[in-house]
């Protein structure tokens, strides 16, 4: 079995290997890639079966609707907040994801980026650069001993959980349901509060949108750090500049592509705000496994055995 026409929208020709790109090739008679604002994205898709959309890229009821040929929707990410999966399962049209492949790669620059700021690396980096070698003024605190928070424990999460857990922290948890953990579980308000460390790793949903509200960031502990490698969608912006500009917390994170130039502009003017590319899942490895999940998915889908449907 293979599909009459794959549409990729987004997907940029770099993101997968053309040993991968081959192999879409075989599953379909006719492949269309075009670009996220293409004003084409209406006319291709009347005829596709078959629609492959890079991170961030959103499907909405209409372009579903206008698509009725529609078998199978792909994201080339582990993250479908901007995809309409309700109405893609109503019209019985699969969506699939990138489960678990940057779980190791999203854990460890979690944990990196925490180790840069309170261990004062840059600062160091550049004094060594310049031929200086004093440690005057240099300043650091310790992982060990701290209340580390982790908000969401799926894959992500609990695997920063088991790294800092390791680095002797006071590691606690909320997730939608209680797991089988040596973390103790806290009610997230609680939680937040008493955090000296904030690991944000909820998948972004309608429910998600706005975690951390006005209420939430107005109660973060003075001296906090909170990482986040989510959608900034989850994080009320006014809400964290207000409490930015008091400057005594610290919120690190990495979804900037995503952000509006307005809002960058204005984050960019708080040194409590550091932001980095998007970077965190970029590792030769998570690459290779990210391809991999992405063909097979397809591949199963048409063999009658999908794997990675969200809904």
């Amino acid at each position: 079995m293979k599909f009459k026409k794959i549409l990729t929208i987004g997907v940029d020709v770099s993101s997968l290997d053309n040993e991968h790109w081959g192999k879409i090739d075989a599953l379909a008679d006719k492949r269309i890639n075009i670009l996220k604002d293409s004003p084409k994205i209406i006319e291709e898709l009347s005829d596709a079966d078959c629609l492959l959309v890079a991170f961030g890229i959103p499907v909405t009821k209409e372009m579903i609707n206008v698509a009725p040929n529609l078998k199978y929707i792909g994201v080339l990410a582990t993250a479908y907040g901007k995809i309409d999966i309700v109405y893609a399962k109503e019209k019985n049209i699969p969506v699939f994801n990138i489960a678990d492949y940057s779980t190791e790669a999203v854990a460890e620059f979690s944990i990196a980026i925490i180790l840069e700021n309170i261990r004062q690396l840059e600062e160091g980096k550049q004094r060594g650069r310049v031929g200086n070698y004093s440690e005057e003024g240099l300043k650091a605190r310790e992982i060990r001993g701290s209340i580390f928070a982790v908000i969401g424990l799926g894959s992500i999460g609990k695997r920063i959980a088991e790294i800092v857990y390791g680095f002797g922290a006071d590691v606690r948890y909320w997730s939608r349901q209680q797991k089988d953990v040596p973390f103790k579980y806290q009610d997230v308000d609680t939680l937040i509060a008493e955090a000296d460390f904030i690991s944000l790793n909820l998948a972004q949903t309608p429910e998600t949108e706005n975690f951390l509200n006005k209420k939430r960031i107005q109660n973060f502990k003075s001296g906090a750090i909170i990482v986040s490698t989510v959608p900034m969608e989850l994080v009320d912006i006014n809400a964290l500049m207000e409490r930015l500009a008091i400057g005594d917390i610290t919120f690190i994170f990495d979804h900037s592509d995503e952000v509006s130039e307005e809002i960058m502009v204005k984050l960019s003017q708080f040194k409590n705000c550091i932001i980095y590319p998007p970077m965190a899942y970029i590792t030769d490895e998570a690459k290779i496994r990210k391809q991999k999940i992405f063909i097979e998915n397809i591949e199963n889908f048409l063999k009658g055995f999908p794997t990675n449907q969200v809904n």
